[in-house]
């Protein structure tokens, strides 16, 4: 049976430039680093970056949703940094009380990844 999701995948063009993004600019923590994977702490979670083995993982991956406490502080400290937003925070949905809010951005590799907050209203 599955238990959880232990680990997700990020293709990257550049580990490098990636890893600095990742790092320096999210504020991941890294775990350690290969020639061609890197490895980061996410909550029990571990993001691993990684140049393709073969051209079939060389396409975007997913979108990672990441858990903020407040998107809006978030998004100000991580625009400040100069990663690439798509868009501004905005509500996508309500259920009961809480708001889901969420704001996309690129990595430096054309990821499309999101920040997402549950604000209570």
């Amino acid at each position: 049976m599955i238990q959880k999701i232990g680990q997700i995948g990020v293709p990257v063009k550049d580990l490098n430039r990636a890893l600095d993004f990742y790092k320096e600019k999210l504020g991941l923590t890294l775990l350690f680093n290969t020639d061609s994977m890197a490895f980061f702490e996410c909550d029990g979670l571990r993001l691993m970056l990684t140049l393709p083995e073969k051209e079939e993982f060389a396409y975007s991956s997913s979108v990672i949703y990441f858990q903020v406490n407040n998107i809006t502080d978030t998004y100000e400290r991580l625009a400040a940094k100069d990663v690439p937003f798509i868009d501004e925070p905005h509500v996508v949905s309500k259920m009961g009380q809480t708001e889901i809010w969420m704001v996309f951005f690129k990595d430096t590799e054309d990821n499309t990844h999101a920040l997402m907050s549950e604000v209570q209203s």
